[in-house]
């Protein structure tokens, strides 16, 4: 949920230097632009602390088509699907889940997705590990989880996931790996699924650790990041998300 090859660096981390010809003694006067930039997003994180529909209430106006996202935290390296991207992944997910006549949902560090999921089947299990505390709102499906901790989770979630989606919030190698840990403390050992969002500079490692392949659908996120993205799975989605991208002949 933009990183330089290795790192999903917090979105916006622009790094503007201080003018280090300004005085100490001067005040520091933001420019106008500035000033407007910062009041902007103050009221984003007021408007966010105040109140974030339930999944139960995504809808917003006359759009019943409208999903309602809390607004990114780039502190904590959130990037959002952009809305063709999320309902291709839900709607992916939902097919899948009609192969099993109960099936649990786990949604690894991508919040986005639980939201479309709940508004697509409200009656699907769908349970969300993610680290930040705005989405506790979502009660007894929510989980939190710090990627550091690949196992310190609750053991009643231990092997009971047919269907797994994660998106590590880093493209680094421990990162992966630590997130495939998890994966593997989630999975049912008889049958499960795998669908992995992450950086294309991670296809080695992913076949390496989860075996997955990418699909030629490629994830994008409202946030234009530098990276390409892609969508890896452990299974043949058939003609579903383009099919498996082929194999290049080494």
């Amino acid at each position: 949920m933009d990183g330089e090859d290795e790192l999903r660096k917090p979105n916006g981390c622009v790094s503007a230097q201080l003018d280090r010809d300004v005085e100490d003694d001067d005040p520091l006067v933001l420019s106008s632009q500035a000033l407007a930039a910062l009041q902007e997003f103050l009221a984003d994180q007021n408007k966010t602390a105040a109140s974030t529909p339930p999944p139960s209430s995504l809808d917003g106006g006359d759009d019943s088509n409208k999903v309602e996202l809390v607004t990114e935290d780039w502190r904590l390296s959130q990037f959002w699907y952009e809305p063709e991207t999320a309902e291709t992944v839900a709607e992916e997910v939902v097919t899948l889940s009609r192969r099993f006549s109960t099936c649990r949902v786990a949604c690894i560090a991508c919040p986005t997705l639980y939201v479309y999921l709940k508004k697509k089947d409200p009656s699907l299990q769908v349970q969300l590990l993610e680290y930040d505390m705005r989405f506790e709102r979502y009660g007894s499906e929510f989980t939190f989880y710090d990627y550091n901790e690949p196992e310190e989770l609750p053991l009643g979630l231990k092997h009971c996931f047919h269907i797994i989606v994660a998106d590590p919030p880093y493209l680094s190698k421990e990162c992966l790996e630590r997130v495939a840990q998890t994966v593997s403390f989630l999975a049912s050992p008889v049958d499960s699924l795998l669908l992995l969002l992450t950086g294309d500079v991670q296809r080695d490692r992913a076949a390496e650790l989860l075996g997955v392949r990418p699909c030629v659908f490629k994830p994008h996120h409202s946030s234009k990041l530098g990276n390409e993205f892609r969508l890896f799975v452990s299974y043949d989605p058939g003609t579903r998300l383009g099919g498996l991208e082929e194999e290049e002949d080494s």
